[in-house]
């Protein structure tokens, strides 16, 4: 692996950076992996942030809306995977504030009627186990669950 400087490692980490919307621990990550020392990488770390290429927040809510949209997670794994990355709980918080729970339960609707294609079961009761287990999977709560077989089960039958 090759050796950074301090410079060499801020420049690059910037390009990093500049790619997409980072958070503290990715990039505490690679410094980890370059085996920068610790106060160069907390040198490294502030210039990133008053440079602000490295915003907790700014990453908090993208994550979020990306997930959200695009991978079509529900909170508790959203929450989830912002946790694992280090996330304080408050930019978290606010950051689930932005998703609407009735687009999401929508959302939630749409992945069960086209699960509901593909998933095999000989009793209606474990086709609905099955759709239960796969939205539980994507990070959705039991009650929006529920709410949203009720749904399907009464257009598909």
């Amino acid at each position: 692996m090759k050796k950074y400087s301090c410079q060499q490692a801020l420049h690059a980490l910037a390009a990093y950076c500049s790619k997409s919307e980072r958070c503290i621990s990715d990039v505490t990550q690679k410094l980890n992996d370059w085996e920068i020392p610790d106060e160069e990488q907390k040198y490294i770390l502030k210039q990133l942030q008053k440079e602000r290429f490295l915003d907790e927040s700014r990453f908090c809510r993208a994550f979020v809306n990306d997930k959200s949209k695009y991978a079509k997670w529900g909170l508790y794994k959203i929450k989830y995977e912002l946790r694992k990355r280090s996330v304080a709980e408050a930019l978290i918080s606010e950051a689930l504030q932005t998703i609407d729970p009735e687009e999401k339960k929508m959302q939630l609707i749409q992945l069960l009627e086209a699960k509901k294609k593909t998933v095999k079961g000989k009793t209606s009761v474990e086709i609905a186990q099955k759709l239960m287990r796969f939205a539980f999977s994507r990070g959705f709560s039991q009650e929006m669950i529920e709410s949203a077989l009720e749904v399907v089960q009464k257009e598909r039958g």
